[in-house]
């Protein structure tokens, strides 16, 4: 049996059905914005995108931490 998703990977599956569109998109739209501070890139797919914050916040964490 594995493991239940934790962190921001949790919030994927509702992101994916409230938004309509894969996460992976997501994840690319950040990697191809210019900005590169958390707070201005979840302020940025909240403003420009409609995102939720908690949701905005999930996909930023999420996709700055693949970089480390």
């Amino acid at each position: 049996m594995s493991a239940p998703v934790e962190g921001p990977a949790s919030y994927f599956p509702a992101i994916e059905k409230k938004y309509g569109r894969p996460v992976q998109e997501w994840k690319d739209l950040i990697r191809s914005s210019d900005l590169t501070k958390h707070m201005d890139l979840v302020n940025w797919l909240k403003t420009e995108h409609g995102l939720g914050h908690g949701h905005a916040n999930a996909l930023v964490e999420h996709t700055l931490d693949e970089g480390k």
